[in-house]
């Protein structure tokens, strides 16, 4: 079976592009297919009032804290700029991996498209941007979807728009809480996706210690994608680090991918005695968890031009 293994950089370069280009070399040393960067710039930061002290009533969260000027801070040490993320699709094809970026505002989506990447990643508070995918399917072959925080309704009209425009895409089922227990993968989920689109697979933010087991679980259900933030440092050593695997787990999915039908279901027998508990429901209602994560998450960036703020979902001339 053919398994696109994306190995998701993020922030885990720590804004050092050699640290990247080690990840790079060790990604693709393990088997993995696709390199994946984020395309976040600071100054695309969008200031909401709301999220600066955050809203705690009786003991219970309302809308998380997080300030404007120590997220600007924090992401403006991190950024590749455009020419750094030019050397990063290079240095990818050299080493044998597909490069990928999630592009973050429909301001960055020319730009992008002129470095040359054929696929382009959309993260999960923006599967609903609809003005933002058209913009995507116009300029890239192929769309990688997170649908995590996600309304089914929002879920169903991105599918439907691609599908009308005739545009190769990928669903990927994804979980946001940081990290995901295992209790909360609902691998189930892979089955209505794949009623929307062939091409379905997992965006895993496990923690860790639980290794790759929901990865290869997603594989035995039907995906053949699988998305890990990846990393060559200690796990405390990033803020990503937690949920970020290493070169011998992306072998183990290699490994697992590459086996027979009823090896799987052997290896999955004595090493990954959680499957049931990962199956979960088709068809749910987000945590509060994922639903405080989607209000500060969606329309964190937004294209700025003058004295506008045009958001992804804002049907806008840019």
């Amino acid at each position: 079976m053919n398994v696109k293994i994306i190995a998701e950089f993020c922030q885990n370069h720590k804004g050092d592009y050699k640290i990247l280009q080690e990840m790079i070399h060790q990604a693709a040393e393990a088997g993995a297919t696709h390199g994946k960067i984020q395309t976040i710039f600071a100054d695309d930061l969008t200031f909401r009032e709301r999220f600066e002290e955050g809203v705690i009533l009786d003991g219970k969260t309302l809308t998380i804290k997080r300030p404007y000027g120590t997220e600007y801070e924090r992401l403006k040490g991190l950024e590749l700029d455009y020419a750094q993320q030019a050397c990063f699709i290079e240095d990818c094809r050299r080493a044998g991996l597909e490069p990928l970026t999630t592009c973050f505002t429909r301001g960055q989506v020319d730009q992008l498209a002129s470095l040359g990447c054929r696929e382009i990643k959309v993260a999960s508070y923006d599967c609903g941007s609809l003005p933002l995918l058209r913009d995507l399917a116009d300029k890239f072959d192929h769309l990688i979807i997170s649908t995590g925080a996600t309304y089914d309704p929002e879920i169903e009209a991105a599918a439907q728009l691609l599908c009308s425009l005739n545009k190769h895409f990928t669903l990927l089922h994804c979980v946001t809480i940081y990290p995901t227990p295992l209790h909360e993968m609902h691998l189930k989920r892979l089955e209505y996706l794949k009623r929307l689109c062939p091409s379905v697979g997992l965006s895993n933010h496990a923690h860790i210690r639980d290794g790759v087991k929901p990865d290869l679980a997603a594989i035995w259900f039907g995906a053949t994608c699988v998305e890990r933030h990846f990393t060559i440092l200690d796990a405390d050593q990033t803020r990503d680090g937690p949920v970020s695997i290493r070169a011998e787990h992306v072998r183990e999915i290699v490994q697992f991918s590459q086996l027979e039908r009823e090896q799987q279901r052997e290896y999955l027998r004595e090493r990954v005695p959680e499957l049931d508990l990962m199956k979960g429901e088709e068809r749910r209602t987000l945590s509060g968890q994922e639903l405080l994560n989607r209000d500060y998450y969606r329309g964190r960036f937004a294209t700025k031009r003058k004295d506008r703020v045009i958001y992804n979902w804002e049907d806008q001339l840019i």
